[in-house]
């Protein structure tokens, strides 16, 4: 599966569209305002203000939360001018996904988003197609890169666990799609050293675009146990793993189709990170810190919500919520490994009341990490 062709979320505006279905991570986007608006001001004024300031914001996608971060930073940024009593600098904004994104979606956005910044300073939006595990600007061109809910995406499925002819690398976590607790050692392993090598390569990378005192602020799923196979949210892959397991049971699916399948995702703890940032050594960690993302809904704690919302409506709820979010980002993945004889409509009823069933007695908050790093 060549992800960097049939990897993106879910385009358009439909019900299972991916800008139907991001509110978790506009919610990450919020979580991590003033961390990002802390660093716009420092990468402002540690780099000379530059009289046109180029920032890249890594895996925009699209939908109403592909210009958030970049909105933010030019707030901060424009504020900080005020209180200076500086001209604003001009900013040019690089918006980043892979290839098959939907940016005609962010185009069409932009005439609204120039329209709430009536009598600010110019800017000059430009996407970028392409992986960010690999190069995508000119060097020393960049003096803030920002990303959010992008980076737990690896660049492919663990290299030690791809298929290979005369291989049974593919058996070895069989019934799985994930890391779980009854996996070998062997597949937490495997994930550890992919993440490994697409981490280093994305801080060389962007060592090489970013100007010396430009800053980094990357927000994503993290995990607050070392250990990758006691991960808090294990959940979201183990219960997709059992509703195409029961769909294999009814010979709905192939079941040597999902023993070949591992999921290209990893969320690292934050020692990993400290280790891997420290390791490759182009950048310093200005700060990180751990926070929750969950699918609370204001209307949840409505005063005629009572018990009924705590035990039943809930639970319910944010499954909903879980199974639509996932599947807006994950579908084009799984179409393309599994092929278009894969029920979706199915597969998702039945992701979907397994999760209600998990939810019943689990809490819905998710673990990420923001942490800001400063080139050297």
């Amino acid at each position: 599966m060549d992800l960097k062709k049939y990897f993106h979320m879910n385009s358009g505006a439909g019900k299972n569209s991916y800008a139907s279905n991001s509110k978790i991570q506009g919610l990450i986007i919020c979580k991590s305002q003033s961390v990002r608006r802390e660093a716009a001001v420092e990468a402002y004024l540690g780099t000379d203000w530059p009289a046109t300031m180029s920032v890249a914001d890594l895996g925009c996608s699209s939908g109403p939360t592909a210009l958030l971060e970049v909105e933010d930073i030019m707030e901060a940024i424009e504020r900080e001018c005020v209180e200076l009593r500086r001209q604003p600098p001009e900013f040019n904004l690089l918006l980043n996904d892979l290839y098959g994104n939907d940016f005609n979606a962010v185009f069409r956005s932009l005439p609204e988003f120039y329209s709430r910044r009536p009598g600010k300073g110019l800017c000059f939006v430009t996407g970028v197609p392409g992986t960010f595990y690999g190069r995508l600007f000119a060097a020393k061109s960049l003096h803030l890169v920002c990303s959010s809910s992008s980076l737990h995406w690896l660049s492919q499925m663990p290299e030690e666990l791809q298929q290979k002819e005369g291989s049974p690398a593919a058996c070895v976590n069989k019934g799985k799609v994930f890391i779980s607790a009854g996996s070998p050692p062997c597949v937490a392993e495997a994930y550890r050293k992919q993440f490994h090598r697409d981490f280093t390569t994305f801080l060389r990378c962007r060592a090489e675009e970013i100007v010396r005192g430009g800053l980094m602020v990357l927000a994503f799923m993290s995990r607050k146990n070392r250990e990758a196979a006691m991960m808090e949210d294990l959940y979201i892959w183990e219960l997709l793993a059992d509703a195409l397991n029961a769909m294999a049971s009814e010979n709905l699916v192939a079941q040597e189709r999902i023993d070949s399948f591992n999921a290209p995702f990893y969320a690292p703890s934050l020692e990993e990170l400290e280790e891997e940032i420290e390791g490759e050594g182009s950048f310093c960690i200005r700060s990180s810190d751990h926070f929750g993302a969950g699918w609370d809904d204001d209307d949840l704690y409505s005063p005629t919500g009572g018990a009924a919302a705590d035990g039943v409506i809930r639970p319910v709820r944010y499954a909903v919520r879980m199974e639509k979010g996932v599947r807006a980002v994950a579908e084009w993945m799984l179409r393309s490994h599994f092929g278009e004889g894969l029920a979706m409509d199915d597969l998702f009823c039945r992701y979907g009341e397994l999760l209600a069933k998990h939810y019943a007695d689990h809490e819905a908050a998710m673990t990420n990490v923001v942490i800001t790093l400063v080139r050297k």
